[in-house]
């Protein structure tokens, strides 16, 4: 008989245990002492003789080995778990977020006649009355050391001419500011005020690959000029690409409220931690709609890494041409989704062709992370970087394969690379370069034949032509151009009519210019 109620009081310290167990998927109920209470009060009622020690040991077990894990991603048991407030949070970073504040000096030409094509080709674009006004925009920062490094957007400080940087804190103070790194093709800049000695609060980089759709994230910054602001919000989407102007953009997608003023302001995650770095938003008014993009921090800290260090974060050089994986192409392979990046073009001595990458490859992942574009494929590969082995997972005739590719420096121009052009055509005063991989990066061009222009001289005859940088020479005479050395001779002709195709954003332009 005796042994009869011992084998029950195990069986109902079985089912306690498995009703404790079940509780743990309440995220913090185990913790909150009206639970406690209530499961003391079961125990006592149920639990007699000589077991009473063990099931209060095994309950004990229950309510104190929950993992931290599972109490902050369950679902909350009831309406007081809910009860939260971002406060705590927001006097932790409120601090190290910043209002930046650009002037600078433009001077214009008021003319009633300006804009009359009849006058400006007698005078020029520039006859008229000059005149000088102060231009000023503001934006946000985020301090990222204790020495006085602020992130922001690299539009954010974006000035014509001389420009005055300040800088306001969170408790009033100003400082002046000054630019060490700017990148427009990442849209970040790098800033430093000196504090005379003092340290500033500062936020902590979080890894952004950790974040997941769904987590909650806060935006702070200074919306319209009217002071620090915080907004709530989840993270929408991750790796959003064909955002931005260039191949490198993927972005952190964020329903918490985004305005003018946040440019350059910080997304940080309930730890408080940096993920990324709000830039700009999608709105047909110029307001809040929630959908807001950010930089992500992986990125962000390469460029901090680089204002510190002095060494230039740079796309590294494989030596392939990847294009965008098309419904057409995707069915030509015989692939069931569209997504990836094809290898249409391969370097023979290229890193990537020595570790067995080859033509036709379909990339699906870089580094165990889905690749569904370029962009997003140039994103792993930058925020890999140069001097490190990135594992690429490629579609090869219906098999999955990984292939392990060093990242290399891009081949630096040879001194036949790069030339000053003047004389009696077109291209006189431009600076052009042939166009290599580092060539092609640093200007943003999304091409592979062609003379790229570096700079042009103001005054020249390619300044009056409207020539910039990033502009691609494709052709002269109707003649296809594809190194310096085909142009030069075409140059030195006498032309009574100049017949140029110049690229520029992808759009061919057709110039033609009199001898």
């Amino acid at each position: 008989m005796l042994m009869m109620k011992s084998v029950g009081r195990f069986q109902r310290l079985a089912s306690l245990q498995r009703f404790f167990w079940r509780q743990r998927i309440g995220a913090s109920a185990e913790k909150d002492i009206g639970m406690r209470q209530q499961l003391s009060s079961i125990a006592n009622a149920c639990l007699r003789g000589g077991l009473a020690a063990a099931i209060a040991i095994a309950i004990a077990s229950v309510l104190w080995a929950v993992p931290g894990e599972a109490q902050r991603r369950a679902v909350p048991a009831s309406r007081q778990l809910v009860q939260y407030s971002f406060a705590p949070i927001v006097r932790k970073v409120a601090p190290a977020v910043v209002n930046v504040y650009v002037s600078s000096r433009v001077r214009t030409v008021t003319s009633p006649f300006a804009g009359d094509p009849f006058f400006e080709r007698f005078f020029g674009e520039g006859f008229g009355m000059p005149e000088e006004r102060i231009q000023r925009s503001l934006g946000s920062g985020v301090i990222v050391s204790p020495d006085g490094l602020i992130v922001t957007n690299a539009h954010v400080v974006k000035a014509r001419g001389e420009a005055e940087i300040r800088v306001a804190l969170h408790d009033k103070r100003e400082f002046d500011a000054k630019i060490l790194t700017r990148d427009e093709k990442s849209d970040i800049a790098v800033l430093r005020i000196e504090g005379n000695g003092h340290n500033f609060e500062y936020l902590d980089f979080e890894d952004s690959d950790s974040l997941e759709v769904g987590d909650l994230v806060l935006a702070i910054g200074n919306p319209f000029g009217v002071g620090q602001t915080v907004t709530s919000g989840i993270v929408s989407a991750l790796a959003r690409s064909g955002i931005g102007r260039t191949n490198a953009s993927v972005f952190i997608q964020t329903d918490a409220a985004i305005n003018p003023g946040n440019s350059g302001g910080a997304l940080v995650d309930v730890a408080g931690k940096l993920v990324g770095i709000n830039t700009l938003i999608y709105s047909r008014t110029g307001g809040s709609v929630g959908i807001g993009f950010a930089i992500p921090s992986n990125l962000v800290r390469l460029h901090v890494e680089s204002a510190k260090t002095g060494r230039r974060v740079a796309m590294p050089w494989i030596g392939v041409r990847l294009e965008d994986l098309t419904r057409e192409i995707a069915e030509g392979l015989g692939l069931d989704r569209v997504l990836g990046a094809v290898v249409a073009r391969i370097d023979s001595n290229g890193p990537a062709a020595k570790a067995g990458l080859r033509e036709g490859d379909v990339v699906t992942r870089i580094d165990g992370f889905e690749i569904t574009d370029i962009r997003s494929a140039n994103y792993r590969l930058v925020t890999r970087g140069i001097g490190n082995v990135a594992e690429i997972g490629v579609l090869r005739r219906g098999q999955y394969v990984v292939v392990k590719v060093p990242l290399a420096e891009p081949p630096a121009p040879g001194p036949d690379d790069i030339r000053n052009l003047s004389g009696n055509h077109p291209f006189d005063g431009a600076r052009v370069a042939n166009l290599l991989p580092g060539v092609a990066d640093e200007l943003g061009i999304d091409e592979d034949e062609g003379i790229a222009i570096m700079s042009v001289r103001p005054g020249s005859v390619a300044a009056r032509l409207r020539l910039q940088a990033g502009d691609v020479i494709v052709s002269v005479q109707e003649s296809r151009i594809r190194s310096i050395r085909e142009l030069e001779p075409l140059l030195a002709q006498r032309q009574r009519v100049w017949v140029v195709g110049i690229k520029r954003g992808g759009r061919l332009l057709s110039l033609q210019v009199p001898g």
